[in-house]
C-alpha cells in the first residue's frame, strides 16, 4: 500500500470519503505503472467532496468503531483512602458472597457515587491493603508483603467479607499469619464448647434463680472424692464443674482465654473472669486443733475456671435501702411505704 493510501485511511476520518483521481495522477501512473508513489515524488492530498466535508464538519471527531470504548464504559472507579482504582465490576460479581460482590451483583442502584461518578468504599482501609486484596478478585490469592501487618489485612478481609484462610492468603510472616488463623479457630471452637458444655450449666443456675455462674473445668480422668462430714471450704457459693480434657487444653493458652472472653462479651454476658485456680479433689488427712476442732487438708489441682453474670441490676443488688421503713413497730412493708393518713377536723 502506498504512503498516499495510508494518509487517506486515517482513523479520524469517516469511512464515507470520496477519492477523486486527477489528470496529474493519471500521467504519473503511465510513467511508472508499478510504483505510482515512487520515491522523491510527493503525493498530492486527495480532495474530499463537498458532501463528505459537510458530514465531517458536523462530526469532527468521530472515531472508528472499536471495543476499547465499550470496555472503558463498563469500568468503575473506586475511591479508597484518597486513591482511585479503575476496575471492571465483573471481578466483583464473580464473588457474590463478598461485600463488593453484593454491592455490584444486583446493580449499583443503592450505591451513591460522588460528583465525579466515583464510588467511595472500604472506609478505614488503607490503599495499600486494598490493593493487595484486589488480588483475590483477580487471581484468587492474596499475597501479603512484609510491609503490611497481618492483623490489618485480617481486619480488612473481615470488613470486606473476603475469606482469610490458608487457601486464599500467602504471608511471609508465618507467625502473624498462624496467630490470626488460631484466633479464628479458637473463636469457632469456643462457640461449640459454649453451646454444648457451658450453656447447660448456665441454664441450670438460672433455673435455681441465680444470675451468675462459676464453672471449673476438670480433666476427663479427674476423680473428686470429698468427705461428706468435712467438705472443703470453697470461695464461690455456687459453682459447677465440667469434665472435658479438650476444654482444659483450650484454656491452657492465654490467647484462647482472651478469645473466649470476647465471645462471651459479644453474647451479652458481664463480669467475665477466666483464669486458673486450685480445685480440691480428695481428702489427704485430718488434723485436730486445740479444743477438739478438726482441720481437713485436701489435695488441690490447678484447673481453669470461667465466671460470668447476666444480672441486670448488679449495682442495686449490693445495696439495701432501709429508708422506706418509717417505724420499727410497722412490720408490713406495704403499709410502711404508703402515704400517711391525714385527719381533718370535723368542724
Amino acid at each position: 500500500m502506498s504512503s498516499g493510501s495510508k494518509n487517506n485511511h486515517d482513523s479520524s476520518y469517516s469511512s464515507s470519503e470520496d477519492y477523486t483521481e486527477t489528470p496529474e495522477d493519471r500521467r504519473r501512473k503511465k510513467r511508472n505503472p508499478r510504483h505510482p508513489g515512487s520515491v522523491g515524488v510527493k503525493p498530492q492530498q486527495q480532495k474530499k467532496s463537498p458532501a463528505v466535508q459537510a458530514t465531517q464538519s458536523l462530526q469532527p471527531n468521530v472515531p472508528t468503531p472499536s471495543t476499547s470504548g465499550q470496555i472503558l464504559e463498563e469500568r468503575i472507579t473506586l475511591v479508597v483512602d484518597n486513591s482511585r482504582f479503575v476496575i471492571d465490576p465483573t471481578l466483583f460479581t464473580a464473588h457474590p458472597n463478598t461485600m463488593l460482590g453484593r454491592m455490584f451483583s444486583s446493580g449499583i442502584n443503592f450505591m451513591h457515587p460522588n460528583e465525579r461518578s466515583e464510588y467511595e468504599v472500604a472506609e478505614g482501609i488503607s490503599a495499600s491493603v486494598f490493593r493487595i486484596i484486589l488480588d483475590f478478585y483477580k487471581h484468587g490469592v492474596i499475597r501479603c508483603p512484609p510491609t503490611v501487618p497481618v492483623q490489618e489485612l485480617r481486619e480488612a478481609c473481615d470488613y470486606l467479607l473476603v475469606p482469610f484462610d490458608a487457601t486464599t492468603v500467602r504471608c511471609q510472616n508465618l507467625r502473624g499469619f498462624l496467630h490470626e488463623l488460631s484466633d479464628e479457630g479458637a473463636r469457632c471452637q469456643f462457640e461449640v464448647f459454649l453451646e454444648e458444655l457451658i450453656l447447660p450449666l448456665m441454664v441450670a443456675s438460672a433455673q435455681r434463680g441465680d444470675r451468675e455462674c462459676h464453672v471449673v473445668v476438670l480433666l476427663d480422668d479427674d476423680v473428686v472424692d470429698w468427705d461428706e462430714e468435712y467438705p472443703p471450704q470453697m470461695g464461690e457459693e455456687y459453682f459447677q464443674t465440667v469434665s472435658s480434657t479438650l476444654l482444659y487444653r483450650f484454656f491452657k493458652y492465654i490467647e484462647n482465654r482472651d478469645v473466649a472472653k470476647q465471645v462471651l462479651k459479644d453474647r451479652g454476658l458481664k463480669k467475665i473472669r477466666l483464669g486458673i485456680e486450685g480445685y480440691p479433689t480428695h481428702k489427704e488427712k485430718v488434723k485436730k486443733r486445740p479444743g477438739g476442732r478438726a482441720e481437713v487438708i485436701y489435695n488441690y489441682v490447678q484447673r481453669p475456671f470461667i465466671h460470668m453474670s447476666w444480672e441486670k441490676e448488679e449495682a442495686k443488688s449490693r445495696h439495701v435501702d432501709f429508708q422506706c421503713v418509717k417505724s420499727k413497730s410497722v412490720t408490713n412493708l406495704a403499709e410502711a411505704t404508703a402515704d400517711p393518713m391525714i385527719e381533718l377536723d370535723a368542724g
